[in-house]
């Protein structure tokens, strides 16, 4: 918890109810210059920027980049989506156009194990408990739209199957957006002949589903249904594919997510304005929010701050091979988001000894952090870390991370925007700023089109988690060697494995070396338009924890929700 932070201080949620907040029309007005007319309002506070006015920004130039990720995650929280909010409201303080582009949180761990992803403290994007429910409806459309896929197949094989579709050889599963460890692996159809064909299917959380990352790399309306369109749902008994066009799904479901696909406007505790649009998780999916608010933001503000999930080995690396691959973007800058406590975790640390001061272990947790700095100048971009303070942060444990990031060559101003807004991130933000301006660097991919799946996998294990590495049964090379014969080898790879370590098994902090990454499964995500690898056993459906979040959660006679966050 922060340096100012008090014994009996105020909860995430009380903070957000307390906040005045503009109403959004006139943050869209005074800060991006959106006319009222070109917003389509949910409620006061809340609005979605029209298609149309996202069209006619094209002409405009592009501002900065900024990308915050982390180093690798713990228990203890490393606060990226925090440091975020932070850097942008740093960055209009210091007289900055600014603006962020941030992920909608899940319904999944807002019950599950997190409660909550808007921020914390005096770093939030508001309405709070909006952002972390429903919402404009954004989440409740993609898991539409990806369920009348799945009930349009089985209908199709009902009625005469006249594509040919081999049942045994369906991939396209079901989505919700909760964590439900019940619905992995299931039989449908069930129930006699009016019923279908009974069949093995499952469910994923809709975060993990292709038409979420569809709909978060779509550059408009048509480009979203021609993906749409592209999805391979099945095969036949030949070991053709079957796609979601082959049963004229794709118009359906576009129709679905026309309205969803208009960026959300909504701004922070300081009137900071912010796109939260779209939600892949990171450790199973791209991690990043929408291509079309990122794209728009970069229209609309001198410096655009975004978020990529977990650590910079998971969410970091896709962003850049995969969603800047695809888009031609480029960051300007990469913030590391980094704690004592982390550093002291990975350090072999104990998590209830972490108020404790220990030099030994912040030493012994650095070269984790030194691991994301190299893995960042890889793609040739120059990194910051921020010290995200914490109140039982020492000032020697503080100056020893400082001193070794200095040897790193990187800067490392302390922030403590959790406590102070803002205010708490101006040394960050006006590094980030000296950063940009030196123009150092030089973006580049980790790995070429047309290097060989396997080989684009085995490169991530050995250049990013430092794997001696990757094992793939046979069915697996087999499948991967199936979609080249397909023409999808020049497609990047999306690996789905823990965000808690380097290496498939989060028990091994720090920097584990020569490790195997096992390779269990591949799928295609050809509307994507990326191969899904997952390494271990990573799960694309999550379960609840002992404990969900969810029992800490109601809402008074009032209406006022608590304990979110």
């Amino acid at each position: 918890m922060p340096a100012s932070q008090h014994t009996h201080r105020k909860s995430d949620i009380e903070i957000s109810q307390a906040a005045r907040k503009r109403p959004i029309v006139e943050v869209a007005r005074d800060k991006l210059g959106i006319a009222p007319e070109s917003l389509e309002p949910y409620g006061h506070y809340k609005a979605k920027v029209a298609l149309d006015y996202v069209r006619s920004l094209q002409s405009r130039p592009n501002g900065k980049l900024i990308l915050v990720s982390a180093m690798t995650p713990t228990a203890a929280g490393e606060g990226k989506t925090t440091t975020t909010i932070g850097v942008a409201d740093a960055l209009n303080r210091l007289g900055k156009r600014a603006m962020l582009c941030l992920r909608e949180p899940s319904l999944g761990p807002a019950f599950g194990m997190k409660g909550g992803g808007a921020g914390g403290g005096y770093a939030q994007v508001v309405p709070m408990e909006d952002i972390n429910l429903h919402f404009t409806g954004d989440f409740h459309a993609i898991t539409a739209a990806h369920n009348l896929l799945a009930a349009l197949i089985d209908n199709h094989i009902y009625w005469g199957n006249q594509l040919g579709i081999d049942s045994r050889r369906v991939v396209w599963r079901h989505v919700m957006d909760m964590n439900d460890r019940t619905l992995r692996e299931i039989v449908c159809s069930l129930g006699g002949v009016g019923n279908g064909y009974p069949r093995e299917t499952g469910f994923d959380i809709t975060v993990a589903s292709e038409v979420m990352a569809i709909f978060c790399l779509a550059r408009d309306l048509a480009d979203l249904k021609e993906r749409l369109g592209n999805i391979v749902v099945g095969y036949t008994r030949e070991r053709s594919p079957v796609h979601a066009r082959d049963l004229n799904a794709h118009g359906a479901m576009a129709a679905l997510l026309k309205e969803a696909l208009a960026p959300n406007l909504v701004q922070t505790l300081e009137g900071t304005p912010a796109f939260v649009h779209g939600g892949p998780f990171a450790n199973i999916a791209h991690g990043c929010n929408s291509v079309l608010a990122t794209t728009t933001a970069l229209k609309l503000c001198d410096y655009v701050v975004t978020e990529a999930g977990f650590g910079a080995d998971l969410g970091g690396e896709k962003f850049l091979d995969i969603k800047c691959r695809k888009t031609g973007l480029a960051p300007d800058c990469v913030v590391l988001v980094a704690t004592i406590r982390a550093l002291k975790l990975h350090g072999g640390m104990k998590k209830d000894d972490l108020k404790s001061e220990n030099l030994t272990a912040v030493e012994a947790g650095l070269p984790n952090l030194r691991r994301h700095i190299e893995n960042v100048r890889k793609f040739g971009l120059v990194p910051v870390v921020a010290i995200n303070r914490f109140s039982a942060d020492t000032p020697d444990e503080i100056e020893i991370v400082r001193n070794a990031c200095a040897r790193f060559g990187v800067a490392a101003p302390v922030a403590d925007h959790w406590a102070k807004g803002g205010k708490g991130a101006l040394e960050l933000g006006q590094a980030i700023v000296r950063t940009i301006d030196a123009g150092k660097s030089r973006f580049e991919l980790l790995y070429p089109d047309d290097m060989p799946l396997e080989e684009k996998i085995r490169t991530i294990a050995r250049e990013i988690y430092r794997a001696k590495d990757i094992s793939v049964e046979k069915g697996v090379h087999d499948q991967l060697a199936a979609f080249e014969a397909m023409g999808y080898g020049n497609l990047p790879v999306c690996i789905a494995k823990t965000q808690y370590s380097f290496a498939t098994n989060p028990d091994l902090r720090g920097t584990p070396t020569d490790h195997i990454v096992p390779i269990r499964e591949v799928r295609l995500a050809a509307g994507a338009e990326f191969v899904v690898a997952i390494c271990g056993d990573i799960m694309t459906m999550p379960g609840l924890p002992k404990t969900p979040a969810a029992s800490a959660i109601d809402v008074g006679p009032d209406g006022k929700i608590t304990g979110l966050f």
